[in-house]
């Protein structure tokens, strides 16, 4: 490995290991505060969301003070690298408030055209999944091991999941279920850990619509390390967000996409 790139991911290991430090206090207690960001909705933020991004740009400012940086919270940093650090602190902080162990951080880094490297971590659960460079590996309760994505080749074997029921709009929603009639499994509600599913070689295909950067740069990283592909639903790049479309191998996207299209923006 070179050593940028070995730095790179000692970066993203210690920004990781920050964010759980800075959460974890904050989980599962009955007095959390949280902000709600959606007027006539319900998008909560909390303090370790803001905790978490901090202790992660602390992190870059002593080791990488040179790249950028995108986060959810904190906006954007200028860098003259080339390169950006992409940050969700804790996706999925509904799942977060409500005590369940399925939100994650969320850690990417771009060149401007491609993600090289992502991570997802758990902090609960103690797992932590990261591709790039060459590489794809989790480690978690029962040890470190390598990733790699599932062969399917059929929709009618396949796994399939979505945060919300209602995906986006309801056109979206119809492109989703349209797919997931056909699929073997459909659930809901993991946020980013669907993705880090996928990468471990037990779901077959994640659909959403309406996400940000920082909500797929990560995942992306991952998967595309561990052998699946992720992109909109046209089946192009899609690191900007809106629909996206994971999937395990090239085989189960294919078909997949074929019934998407129609709904693609």
């Amino acid at each position: 490995m070179q050593a940028d790139h070995k730095e790179i991911l000692d970066t993203a290991h210690e920004m990781a290991d920050a964010a759980r430090q800075a959460i974890l206090p904050h989980f599962r207690r009955a007095d959390l505060v949280e902000d709600n960001k959606l007027a006539g909705g319900y998008d909560p933020v909390t303090l370790a969301d803001r905790a978490a991004e901090q202790a992660m740009r602390e992190v870059l400012a002593r080791r990488r003070p040179q790249d950028a940086i995108l986060g959810e919270e904190y906006g954007q940093v200028a860098g003259e690298s080339g390169l950006t650090w992409v940050l969700d602190p804790i996706d999925g902080t509904r799942g977060f408030v409500s005590g369940t162990p399925t939100w994650g951080v969320l850690i990417g880094l771009n060149d401007g055209e491609k993600i090289l490297m992502g991570m997802v971590d758990q902090p609960y659960t103690g797992e932590r999944f990261w591709g790039g460079f060459g590489a794809a590996r989790m480690t978690g309760p029962l040890g470190e091991r390598e990733l790699a994505t599932r062969a399917t080749a059929a929709l009618e074997e396949a796994v399939i999941f979505t945060t919300f029921p209602e995906v986006g709009t309801p056109r979206e929603a119809e492109a989703f279920r349209t797919v997931a009639s056909r699929c073997k499994l459909t659930r809901y509600g993991m946020d980013c850990y669907a993705y880090a599913l996928i990468a471990a070689g037990q779901v077959d295909l994640v659909i959403e619509a309406g996400l940000h950067p920082y909500d797929i740069q990560g995942p992306i990283g991952v998967i595309e390390a561990a052998g699946g592909l992720v992109t909109d639903w046209r089946g192009n790049p899609v690191l900007g967000g809106g629909q996206v479309i994971a999937a395990a191998n090239p085989r189960i996207h294919r078909l997949a996409l074929d019934m998407l299209g129609e709904y693609a923006e």
